[in-house]
């Protein structure tokens, strides 16, 4: 059995940068995974992401994209495209993110890993919300992420009681202006 971990990656002080922490906290709350998956907020970890490419065999990184289509697009992204693309490294932890994605591929027992992204709008309001395109992209991404699970045999259960896009992010302290 596969050991494998989501980690939403961003920082939710600046807009749309913080889409991939929402959207972990999202799957958290409304599904259930069988076997057991562990989600985890990776908030701008950087290089601490390391541990997790060399302990887990699937790693699924939530994330904007800074490549340029329409914003809401929402890509899946295996490493290796990831490493090509250049246009990506626009924020501080999307260059660590392909960084340690590098350092880690030179040791070769490096988990499989593959970004579900979304084309950000605004990344540089300091405001705890979505742009409106993401927020109508944010079940694409969410579906893209359950998707990427149950290709690798993960059986996805949406809980019944489902938490709103709004209040997981009225959880960090902030409203969910839009």
């Amino acid at each position: 059995m596969k050991k494998i971990v989501v980690i939403g990656i961003g920082n939710i002080l600046f807009k749309d940068e913080g889409v991939g922490v929402y959207a972990g906290r999202y799957l958290e709350a409304n599904y259930r995974f069988s076997p057991p998956i562990e989600i985890i907020d990776g908030g701008t970890l950087g290089f601490g992401l390391m541990d997790y490419y060399l302990s887990y065999d699937k790693v699924v990184i939530l994330d904007t994209l800074s490549i340029e289509d329409a914003p809401g697009s929402v890509y899946r992204l295996p490493a290796d495209e990831l490493l090509g693309l250049g246009n990506y490294r626009k924020t501080a932890h999307e260059v660590e993110v392909v960084e340690m994605l590098e350092i880690c591929s030179l040791q070769g027992s490096t988990a499989e890993v593959s970004v579900v992204g979304i084309v950000p709008e605004d990344i540089t309001t300091v405001e705890m919300a979505l742009s409106q395109p993401v927020r109508e992209n944010f079940a694409v991404l969410t579906r893209g992420v359950i998707a990427e699970l149950r290709t690798e045999g993960v059986e996805v259960l949406e809980l019944p009681e489902s938490a709103t896009l709004d209040a997981i992010i009225a959880s960090y302290g902030a409203s969910a202006a839009r």
